[in-house]
C-alpha cells in the first residue's frame, strides 16, 4: 500500500537500525542462560558497539568474563513502539548477535550479526554500515510530535488523507500518523479486522523542526490541490474490505 518512492523516501536500513536502537526505552539481553531486561541502560560506541550500563549485581558480568572470545554468546533485543496508540504498536524489531566484554563497571557488546525485523520483513544489515550510520535527526522528538499531530490537529491529519488512493482508504475506520523520520510521515489505517502503512515522502529530507514544519506545510498545500474528494469519505465507511 503506497504510492510510488523515490530516494528521499525511506531511510536505509542502517539508519533505521540506528535509529530503533536509539529510541528504544529497554533492552532485552540474553546470555548463557540468562536473560535480564535493562531500562536506560544502553548507548553506543563510536565504533559500533553496545555499552550496557547495568547494576553492579548483573549477572552480565559474569558472562563477560566466561564468554567465548571469537563466538557470539549474547543476544540483544531493541523494540521500537509507536508512542500513539495504534493497534499493533510494534513498530520494528531489532536483534544483535554478539560477544559480551568486560568494560570497567559496565559491559560492552560487540556486534556479530545485525537484524532489523519490519513489516516488509526482515533483513540483515551489514556490520560497517551499521557502525557508520547515524540515528534518524528526529529519533529524540518524534514521540513528541506524533502525539502533537493525532491529539491537537486530527483535522490536518484527516486532511492529508487526501494525498491517500481512495482504494487504500476503503473500509477504514481510523487513521492516525504512526511515524516520522526526515524523509517522510507514515500514516496507519485501520479497519475492523486489518490495518495496513501508507508512506507520505517529503520532498527533501528535514534535518531539523523548522524544516519538518515546512515538509509538513507542503505536504497540506499538496493534499489541499489535490482533487480527491472521496477520500474524505473514509470515515463514513464500515465493515472490512
Amino acid at each position: 500500500m503506497g504510492d510510488t518512492q523515490d530516494w528521499t523516501a525511506v531511510p536505509g536500513v542502517a539508519e533505521r537500525a540506528r535509529s530503533v536502537l536509539a529510541a528504544a526505552w529497554s533492552c532485552v539481553v540474553t546470555a548463557d542462560g540468562v536473560r535480564e531486561e535493562h531500562v536506560g541502560a544502553h548507548t553506543m560506541t563510536a565504533e559500533g558497539a553496545v555499552r550496557l550500563a547495568v547494576p553492579d549485581d548483573s549477572s552480565l558480568f559474569a558472562v563477560a568474563l566466561c564468554a567465548p572470545r571469537q563466538e557470539p554468546s549474547a543476544v540483544l533485543e531493541f523494540a521500537d513502539v509507536a508512542p500513539v496508540p495504534v493497534c499493533n504498536r510494534i513498530r520494528a524489531r531489532l536483534r544483535l548477535a554478539g560477544r559480551l566484554v568486560p568494560a570497567g563497571r559496565a559491559v560492552l557488546f560487540r556486534p556479530a550479526r545485525v537484524v532489523l525485523r519490519q513489516s516488509s520483513g526482515a533483513e540483515l544489515v551489514d556490520l560497517d554500515e551499521f557502525a557508520a550510520a547515524r540515528p534518524d535527526p528526529l529519533t529524540d522528538v518524534e514521540p513528541r510530535l506524533l502525539t502533537h499531530l493525532a491529539d491537537a490537529h486530527p483535522d490536518a491529519v484527516e486532511w492529508l488523507t487526501r494525498l491517500v488512493r481512495p482504494e487504500s482508504l476503503h473500509a477504514a475506520t481510523r487513521v492516525v500518523p504512526l511515524a516520522v523520520d526526515r524523509h517522510g510521515l507514515t500514516l496507519r489505517i485501520e479497519r475492523t479486522r486489518a490495518h495496513g502503512d501508507v508512506r507520505l515522502p517529503f520532498h527533501a529530507p528535514a534535518d531539523d523542526i523548522a524544516q519538518l514544519t515546512e515538509r509538513m506545510h507542503v505536504l497540506l498545500g499538496q493534499a489541499n490541490a489535490a482533487t480527491c474528494p472521496s477520500a474524505l469519505q473514509w470515515q463514513r465507511a464500515d465493515g472490512d474490505g
